[in-house]
C-alpha cells in the first residue's frame, strides 16, 4: 500500500470518471468553489406585473381619463376637418366652415369641463332638480314647436342658434337620478323607493323624445334608466319587463314610420335596397373595408366626396375607418374603453354615493352611445341616427359630454390618494421654484 503524495495548497484533489480514468484536475479549488454557487435569480418585472404596478398608481385613473378624453378630441378634430371639407365647400366655398365652428365649440367647452372638474359635489347636486325641469321644458318645446330633421323632431331653434335639447338632457337625466338615489341610499331596499321618482320622471323625458320620433335618443335614455337602476340593486325580472315594454314599443314606433321601419328590416343587408334605405350604411360599410388595416390615409377618403350622408356627423366613424384603417378604429374604441375603465374605478372607489351612481350613469350613457353608433356603421344595428361621443360634429353633443367627462375627472381627482398625491407634488413643485429664487 502506498501512500498519497502530499497535495500542495495550490493543486485540487484529482477525480477518476469510471473506468476511463479520466481525470480531471483544477489549480484553484476556491474559484472552482465559487463557479458551481448558483447565481442569485434576478427577476425582472414583467409586462404584467410593470402595468399592474402603473395601475395601482394613485393618480393613474386621472390621467387615463384626461388623456383618453383629450385624444378622442385631437382624433374628433382632425376627423370633422377630413370629414366636412367636401360638403362645406360645395355648400359655403369654403372647405374650413364646419371645423371652424368645431374648434369654437372646443374652446367653448374645455373651459366647461374645467370648471365642472373645480366644483363641489355638494354645487352639483343642487342644480339637480333645477336642471331636470329646464330639460323637461326644452324637450316639450321641442316636441310641439321643434324644427324637424331628417324624419325627427329633435331641434329647438333659439334664434339663428339650433340646439338639441335631448343631449343636455342626458346630463341632467343622470345628475338627477344619482342625487335621488343618494338621498335613499339607505331605503333602496324596498323596490318602491327604486322606482319613484326616478321612473316616472325618466319615463316622461323619454316619452317626449318619443313624441319627437327620436328612437336613437329614447334608446339611450332607456340605457341610463336601466344602468341607473342596475346599480342600485334592482331585481333581474325588472329588467326583464322593461327590455320587452321597450322592445313592444320601438317596433310599435318604427310601424309609425315607412322610413323607420325600412332600416329596421333592411339594416341586416343594406345592398337589399341600395338605392333607398340602405345607401348609407352600404357606403359606410365601403368606406370601413376600402380602409383596410392602416387606412387610405388622412383626408383619402373618397366616400366623403358625396357618397356618404352625414359623414362628418353620424357617420364619421366610417371615414375614420377608410383614411386610418382597422388601427385608427380600434384605437378609437380602446380609448372609449380606457374612460369607461377609468370610470369604473372611481365609481368602485367613491365613498360617496352620489359620486358612484353619477359615474355610473355617465359611463353607461358615452359607452353605449359609443356602441350604438359603431353597430349603425357596421350594419349591425339600424341607423338611428347617434354621434360618436367627442368625435361627432356639433355642439349640442360635445358640450353636454365634456362636461360629463370633466366631472368624472373632478371625482378622480377627489379621492383620497389621488388628493394627497397632487398636494404633495404641488409642494414639491413650490420648493423646487423657491430653491431656484
Amino acid at each position: 500500500m502506498t501512500r498519497s503524495p502530499r497535495r500542495s495548497p495550490g493543486t485540487s484533489r484529482s477525480t477518476e470518471s469510471g473506468s476511463g480514468g479520466r481525470v480531471i484536475t483544477t489549480a484553484n479549488p476556491e474559484k472552482f468553489r465559487f463557479s458551481l454557487r448558483p447565481r442569485a435569480a434576478v427577476r425582472r418585472p414583467s409586462w404584467v406585473s410593470a402595468l399592474k404596478v402603473a395601475l395601482d398608481r394613485p393618480l393613474t385613473t386621472y390621467y387615463l381619463l384626461l388623456g383618453a378624453t383629450a385624444l378622442l378630441l385631437t382624433i374628433g378634430l382632425i376627423m370633422v376637418l377630413s370629414a366636412s371639407s367636401v360638403a362645406s365647400y360645395q355648400k359655403t366655398g369654403d372647405s374650413y366652415t364646419v371645423v371652424r365652428r368645431q374648434v369654437m365649440w372646443v374652446l367653448i367647452g374645455v373651459p366647461c369641463a374645467f370648471i365642472a372638474s373645480r366644483v363641489s359635489v355638494r354645487w352639483v347636486r343642487g342644480l339637480s332638480y333645477p336642471a331636470f325641469s329646464i330639460s323637461l321644458v326644452m324637450l316639450a318645446l321641442t316636441a310641439v314647436v321643434g324644427v324637424k330633421i331628417n324624419g325627427n323632431t329633435n331641434w329647438l331653434a333659439i334664434g339663428p342658434l339650433q340646439i338639441q335639447p335631448s343631449e343636455i338632457a342626458k346630463l341632467s337625466l343622470v345628475i338627477w337620478a344619482a342625487h335621488i338615489y343618494a338621498n335613499k341610499e339607505r331605503r333602496l331596499g324596498s323596490l318602491h323607493q327604486m322606482l319613484v321618482p326616478v321612473v316616472p320622471g325618466m319615463a316622461l323625458a323619454t316619452g317626449l323624445v318619443i313624441f319627437g320620433r327620436d328612437l336613437g335618443t329614447a334608446l339611450v335614455f332607456f340605457a341610463l334608466l336601466v344602468a341607473m337602476l342596475w346599480v342600485v340593486g334592482a331585481p333581474g325580472k325588472l329588467f326583464f319587463i322593461a327590455l320587452l315594454s321597450v322592445s313592444t314599443l320601438a317596433l310599435a314606433l318604427a310601424a309609425t314610420s315607412s322610413v323607420r321601419a325600412a332600416r329596421l328590416v333592411n339594416f341586416i343587408d343594406p345592398f337589399k335596397d341600395y338605392h333607398g334605405t340602405g345607401w348609407q350604411p352600404a357606403h359606410g360599410l365601403y368606406a370601413l373595408s376600402s380602409g383596410g388595416v392602416f387606412g387610405e390615409g388622412i383626408g383619402a377618403s373618397q366616400q366623403k366626396w358625396g357618397q356618404l350622408p352625414e359623414a362628418h356627423t353620424d357617420f364619421i366613424f366610417a371615414v375614420l375607418g377608410e383614411e386610418l384603417g382597422l388601427v385608427g378604429t380600434l384605437l378609437v374604441i380602446g380609448l372609449f374603453l380606457v374612460i369607461a375603465y377609468a370610470g369604473v374605478r372611481v365609481a368602485r372607489e367613491a365613498r360617496d354615493p352620489f359620486v358612484r351612481y353619477c359615474t355610473f350613469g355617465i359611463v353607461v350613457w358615452l359607452l353605449g352611445q359609443m356602441i350604438i353608433n359603431v353597430g349603425m356603421v357596421l350594419a349591425l344595428l339600424p341607423v338611428i341616427g347617434i354621434p360618436l361621443p367627442l368625435v361627432s360634429y356639433g355642439g349640442s353633443s360635445l358640450l353636454p359630454t365634456l362636461a360629463a367627462l370633466g366631472l368624472v375627472i373632478g371625482f378622480a381627482r377627489r379621492e383620497p390618494a389621488a388628493a394627497r398625491a397632487l398636494k404633495q407634488r404641488r409642494k414639491a413643485r413650490s420648493a423646487g421654484l423657491s430653491a431656484r429664487r
